[in-house]
């Protein structure tokens, strides 16, 4: 690639990157968050691959992708939040988030105009890295193949346990709380109030969100 087109590449891959992590924390699902999570750091490997830096630009794509896969399967399988997709707040302590993550962006912005970084990527002439990531994988990958089969099981066999049953039983009778009390039927969790006491009329009214939330 020439000069320019490297320089598009890159603006266009730290752009989009920068975007997927803002949209991870304006999504109001967890699944939503945890794909813009991957897509952003697929950009950065993107980035990394341009700086010549192969192998943690290909390593990124495949852990990044599985990980990130088996969270959002998970998220569907066993959240209370139905599939992760039910409305809810991301971010945990704007006014201190938005304090750090300014300063982290100032502070890696005088990094990157102060310090003396080389006018381009350095060429591994002598093979080093090469001859590293060979070293590392070439005793590991049957290893490597045995933890991938896993993760695919474990992926399958959590589709299959959250298709068979629900939170409180089986998937097709629905998803109901047990009564605490058994003889009163306005004795389920998502019914009875704060202080103890049961609202035989929450399903209908102000509380009977919760339900659905269950």
């Amino acid at each position: 690639m020439t000069g320019l087109a490297v320089d598009i590449a890159f603006w266009t891959f730290a752009v989009a990157a920068a975007w997927f992590g803002w949209r991870v924390f304006r999504t109001d699902s967890m699944v939503r968050a945890t794909f813009c999570l991957l897509a952003s750091f697929l950009n950065v490997g993107a980035i990394m691959v341009l700086l010549l830096a192969e192998y943690l630009g290909v390593a990124m794509f495949f852990m990044m992708s599985v990980e990130m896969v088996v969270m959002a399967i998970f998220m569907v399988a066993f959240m209370m939040n139905p599939a992760g997709l039910n409305p809810m707040e991301m971010v945990h302590q704007p006014r201190a988030a938005i304090a750090v993550g300014i300063g982290a962006a100032v502070g890696l912005g005088v990094v990157a105009v102060v310090a003396d970084l080389p006018p381009a990527a350095l060429l591994d002439e002598a093979g080093t890295i090469r001859a590293l990531g060979n070293e590392l994988m070439g005793a590991s990958m049957l290893l490597m193949e045995v933890v991938g089969v896993t993760l695919v099981a474990t992926m399958v066999g959590a589709v299959v346990l959250s298709s068979a049953s629900g939170r409180y039983g089986s998937a097709d009778t629905g998803s109901v709380p047990p009564l605490l009390d058994p003889d009163d039927p306005d004795s389920r969790p998502d019914l009875v109030s704060a202080d103890g006491e049961g609202d035989a009329h929450a399903g209908h009214g102000g509380h009977g969100g919760h339900g659905g939330h269950g």
